[in-house]
């Protein structure tokens, strides 16, 4: 069958060039469509039951995670000159196409009763023009706990500004410039003022997290290029290898991005990798096809042969170690998680494309080209590289007990490393610690305890359950304040209790001591009142649904990593059920920051899910070519044992198990299993040819010895450019892949043949 492939290539040669310029031509022109994301990536499954937990709040009150904060600290928060500046900022903030309401401490509202009614007024009026005047709203402004911990910290002297957005202009591209017109005037504010202004909110964390990812797809896909073209000419010496690897990888590129956008998705952290991932993939399939191309000529001088031979050898084994690639990156098909779903299934498509696209445009290529000049035929024979296999050669026929021996200490060793690794996610760890994101954000948990949001939904079970009984939910929630208040790593709340404690305090001439929740008969006066508990009141219409079943408790938290937020659920949950005990009321704790923290599980549970179904399918892709059982289970070990040895290091160099790093195993996996596939089939073939066992090794490490180091050195290299990312889980992502595919290179070359001698008396 290859024979007839090679032919039909060589063959028609114009045809298969003017089929891949139209359809690179057509993918490149839909890839110009494809957009970044800009909403929260899910993760979770829509039948997980956090998840559905979380839709169902956000069906109620629309989603959380839409306000934006702008923080500073100074001893000058109410001196004219910045009081005024701040007020101008905030004004100008407020007029925002996209922005919904805007607070600060020159923008703040009371609860005023007239007659039997209640309206909501501004605080203040025109903006001030002496000293006077700001002293006067100065203490207006302390005088109210509703606001105290929210937007102003007495203590310190910090304030934040706190903006919310239209949903719709937040999960559009609208959202960066709306967010960058912000930040623009907060940097005229603070220029002018000699501040320090911190932006925070999931607002500015994902407006300033997609536009790292966008800047880094180019960046790297420059970077990959650059550093696979440079490995590929230092070991052919070559310009004509260079540019046609770069040319089929390009044509990779235009093919993913078109391939995107057919599907329907966007750019996120994972699928903005997808090029530069493509290039460092892509290039190695270019180099087994010429190794061998200039194995042949240098054998016997036959261009036409050599072309025809390298198709039918490298073709099948190319096209087994690119299914076992795409296996690494498919198997996220099956976590249900959309983020890794769209990566995947992605990802395992252009990796078969790229596989095709080699396949025909290397050939054609070489064939329009005269035959490479002989220095450019010595890389296969330099004495460097074949002393080495010699070597290699030698320690698998006299020491394999020495390579069984190291082999199993390594492993023991990085054995006990695994152990050793943290299973623990932050919101923003993927960023370094100087990072401005990083860094507002810390300011924000400092003077505010945090801008990550989080919900408690309660659920009377009856329509205008809410207010009934005595507005018995109403002390229940009170209650449940107080318990979390006790958790410093939750902010003051905001809630319908916070509004009547709020209205309570007015309604008793503004005195801060009646900042209570009132008594059960002046509370049925005060949530009795229409204006107050109707629709027409926006500060409590926020916290209840429209049947006045549902009321809502909103507070920000610090980000204190999955493990933390775990110890601390596990402790508060008891508490609320026992507090809510005996009562018709659910209680549902939700919001991003319990979603982040279920999703780092989940993803966890899938690690060890996907990489079993990959080593299965990987093991079911060997069983159909090789006869041998044993031997095909005892070939994986060369694929394993380079993952057990990047455990051991995460556990060492203190790496944790979070979303970022999770992905690694299962696509080193498929990328050492490449390896596998090259010498088995190798060795196959030499076995095919009458050779017995020692000989048939000895010359499928000849055969593909140098073409897998090749590979091994530009893998390592095209992943090690990620060390450069500014997202710490990309970076290791980057150099631990780089290291397995090193360690794999070796296991594949040493273990595996001397595995293969072991067995020797078992046929593949």
């Amino acid at each position: 069958m290859w024979s007839t492939i090679a032919r039909a290539i060589l063959s028609y040669r114009i045809f298969w060039l003017s089929i891949l310029v139209v359809l690179t031509g057509v993918m490149a022109y839909f890839g110009t469509g494809i957009q970044l994301s800009y909403q929260l990536a899910r993760v979770l499954p829509l039948s997980d039951s956090t998840q559905i937990q979380y839709e169902r709040f956000k069906q109620r009150f629309g989603a959380d995670g839409t306000l934006m904060v702008i923080g500073w600290q100074s001893d000058r928060w109410f001196d004219l000159p910045v009081y005024q500046d701040w007020y101008d900022m905030t004004d100008r903030v407020g007029k925002v196409a996209g922005v919904k309401q805007v607070l600060s401490t020159t923008r703040l509202f009371t609860l005023e009763r007239q007659e039997a009614s209640w309206t909501i007024k501004p605080l203040g009026g025109q903006r001030p023009t002496t000293q006077a005047e700001v002293d006067s709203m100065k203490q207006k402004v302390l005088a109210l706990p509703f606001y105290e911990g929210l937007l102003f910290n007495p203590t310190s002297k910090a304030t934040l500004m706190a903006i919310s957005f239209d949903e719709k202009k937040l999960n559009s591209k609208e959202r960066i410039s709306v967010v960058n017109t912000i930040r623009s005037y907060g940097q005229e504010f603070a220029r002018k003022n000699g501040l320090e202004l911190h932006y925070s909110g999931m607002p500015s964390i994902r407006t300033e997290v997609m536009k790292k990812v966008a800047g880094e797809m180019k960046l790297f896909m420059g970077l990959a290029a650059a550093v696979t073209g440079l490995i590929v000419w230092l070991l052919f010496r070559s310009g004509r290898v260079v540019w046609i690897s770069m040319l089929v990888v390009i044509m990779g590129v235009c093919s993913a991005l078109g391939t995107l956008a057919l599907f329907g998705y966007e750019i996120t952290l994972l699928t903005g990798l997808l090029p530069p991932l493509l290039i460092v993939i892509g290039v190695p399939n270019c180099v087994f096809l010429v190794n061998k191309y200039h194995e042949e000529l240098a054998s016997h001088g036959n261009k036409q042969q050599a072309l025809e031979t390298m198709i039918k050898q490298i073709g099948v084994s190319a096209l087994l170690a690119n299914v076992t690639t795409a296996i690494g990156f498919g198997v996220f098909y099956f976590t249900n998680s959309r983020l890794l779903v769209e990566f995947g299934v992605v990802a395992a498509i252009c990796i078969m494309i790229v596989y095709v696209i080699c396949l025909l445009m290397v050939p054609i290529l070489l064939s329009y080209l005269p035959a490479p000049k002989d220095k450019h035929l010595q890389t296969l024979r330099g004495s460097k590289w074949q002393g080495l296999l010699n070597r290699i050669n030698y320690w698998v026929h006299h020491r394999r007990g020495l390579i069984y021996g190291t082999v199993a200490l390594i492993t023991l060793i990085s054995s006990v490393g695994l152990f050793l690794i943290r299973v623990e996610g932050y919101v923003v760890d993927d960023l370094p610690k100087n990072d401005p994101v990083y860094t507002d954000l810390r300011f924000i948990e400092k003077e505010f305890k945090g801008a990550l949001p989080l919900e408690v939904m309660i659920d009377t079970g009856q329509p205008n359950g809410v207010f009934s009984e005595a507005g018995r939910a109403l002390y229940k929630v009170r209650a449940m304040e107080r318990i979390m208040a006790q958790y410093p790593e939750f902010s003051k709340p905001s809630s319908l209790v916070d509004a009547i404690r709020f209205a309570y305090q007015m309604y008793r001439g503004g005195d801060p001591r009646y900042y209570v929740l009132p008594p059960a008969m002046e509370l049925k006066k005060l949530a009795g009142d229409a204006p107050l508990a109707g629709s027409r009141t926006p500060m409590v219409n926020s916290f209840l649904d429209t049947t006045r079943q549902v009321t809502r408790v909103s507070y920000q938290m610090a980000d204190i990593g999955s493990v933390k937020l775990q110890t601390v659920m596990g402790k508060l949950r008891p508490r609320l059920d026992s507090l809510f005990a005996g009562t018709p009321y659910k209680v549902s704790l939700t919001g991003y920051s319990l979603v982040f923290l279920q999703s780092n599980d989940y993803l966890l549970g899938n690690l060890y899910e996907s990489l079993l179904i990959a080593i299965l399918l990987i093991a079911l892709v060997g069983m159909l070519l090789f006869r041998s059982i044993p031997i095909i289970l005892l070939s994986k070990l060369p694929c394993l044992i380079p993952l057990v040895v990047t455990a051991g290091i995460m556990g060492y160099t203190g790496i944790a198990f979070k979303p970022s790093t999770i992905l690694i195993f299962s696509i080193a996996f498929g990328l050492s299993s490449d390896g596998t596939v090259y010498f088995l089939t190798s060795y196959r073939r030499q076995l095919q040819l009458g050779f017995e066992p020692p000989v048939a090794i000895t010359k499928a490490i000849q055969e593909t010895g140098i073409s897998l180091i090749y590979t091994a050195l530009i893998l390592a290299g095209g992943f090690g450019v990620f060390a450069g990312s500014s997202f710490g889980g990309t970076a290791a992502l980057g150099v631990l892949v780089a290291t397995t595919v090193l360690m794999a290179c070796l296991t594949n070359l040493v273990l595996l043949p001397a595995l293969l001698l072991t067995l020797k008396r078992y046929r593949v």
